[in-house]
């Protein structure tokens, strides 16, 4: 596997010898100093052109400079996805060695947000100088109101995922659970974090770094809310994110000086209860 470097001097170099190609611009993990660091970070690369027609669903001028992927998906190119229009164009590709190269070509001016990010090239020097936030992905505080849909988007739709089960629904079950509850779920141990670190740190994109900011019991308890497809064992991870979602939920609860609802975390408690027993019957 080519080293950071190499890639780096392989993506400036295409960017040098392309007229139209006037700017160069890295973001994501690599453009960020707080990021941890291995061999399949991904490269967020950034061409601006004055020409988007040259680059635009053009496969083979990507395989003529970046050489053969094992893999690449042109968003723009499926019906699968939205296309974001003729001013922008994304090629995502995983090369020979492994590296992968998420490659925006982009015809549109660049807004800065503050999401940190590095100016390999830029050949006119019209660029607008960045101002890098590190608070960008921090965690925000949610406001009370928030705090409080969460809570409830979460209790409710439990009530589905029990139903689900009981009526041997396992795909429903598992996507009212795992995409709809689990978010709920994952945004209330996010803010959980938020409050022990002073909104100061991260989650990481789907909440990957929260092993790196629980303590390990609680991580050990957030690892046992997944399940395989045995019902018994489905039952015991629900609950178990119902014990997890209580903890985290009191302490965001008291950071926003406002009560949280037990009766309606009883309330649900009770039903699944009765849903479970008639499981078993």
């Amino acid at each position: 596997m080519r080293s950071k470097e190499e890639i780096l001097d392989l993506i400036i170099n295409i960017a040098k010898d392309d007229e139209c190609i006037r700017v160069v611009l890295m973001t994501g993990s690599q453009a960020n100093p707080d990021a941890p660091n291995d061999k399949y970070q991904d490269f967020d690369i950034t061409y601006f052109v004055n020409n988007i027609s040259p680059f635009y669903n053009n496969s083979e001028w990507i395989e003529k400079h970046f050489g053969k992927s094992l893999i690449m998906q042109l968003p723009e190119n499926m019906e699968l996805l939205p296309s974001s229009g003729d001013g922008h164009f994304c090629c995502l590709m995983i090369l020979e060695d492994g590296n992968r190269i998420d490659l925006s070509i982009e015809f549109t001016p660049y807004i800065d947000d503050g999401e940190p990010a590095v100016i390999l090239l830029d050949k006119d020097g019209f660029f607008p100088q960045l101002k890098p936030d590190k608070k960008h992905w921090h965690i925000k505080p949610p406001s009370k109101k928030h705090f409080f849909d969460c809570c409830n988007e979460f209790w409710w739709c439990l009530n589905n995922v029990a139903k689900g089960i009981f009526r041997d629904e396992l795909p429903y079950a598992m996507n009212m659970y795992n995409c709809i509850v689990r978010e709920m779920l994952d945004k209330m141990i996010e803010w959980f974090i938020g409050v022990n670190y002073n909104f100061s740190v991260s989650s990481g994109k789907m909440s990957k770094y929260f092993k790196k900011y629980l303590s390990e019991a609680i991580y050990e308890k957030y690892k046992e809310t997944y399940s395989d497809s045995n019902y018994n064992h489905f039952w015991a991870s629900v609950f178990t994110a119902c014990e997890l979602f209580h903890l985290t939920a009191e302490k965001v609860a008291d950071y926003l000086n406002v009560s949280y609802n037990q009766n309606e975390e009883n309330g649900m408690i009770k039903y699944l209860s009765m849903v479970r027993n008639d499981c078993v019957k």
